[in-house]
């Protein structure tokens, strides 16, 4: 019964991480036209990790496949894509703050 409630919420949340990769590469072409928005280009290639690393979680939990160094590669990519993006922002808001004091 635990592998069936297992089973069911990893093939969810693949499902999820899956349809949040769609979204995000539909707000991929939102974020060319504002420049405030650079940081979700990194965010979206964060989400779009976090989906294949969702599907392959669900594929090594059903033992369709091996384990592989993927599973511990791609939380590391996903990690320094946020780290970018988070420094990308507050650069953003520091110039953007600066521009509006020296009004």
């Amino acid at each position: 019964m635990v592998e069936f409630i297992t089973g069911t919420l990893q093939i969810t949340a693949a499902t999820l991480s899956v349809v949040a990769g769609i979204i995000a590469i539909s707000l991929f072409k939102v974020s060319h036209v504002n420049v405030g928005l650079r940081a979700w280009k990194y965010l979206i290639v964060a989400l779009v990790l976090f989906a294949i690393e969702e599907v392959i979680g669900a594929l090594v939990s059903f033992k369709i496949i091996a384990p592989t160094f993927l599973t511990h590669v791609i939380p590391a990519g996903i990690v320094g894509f946020i780290i970018i993006a988070l420094t990308l922002e507050i650069n953003y808001v520091n110039t953007e703050k600066g521009r509006r004091n020296k009004r």
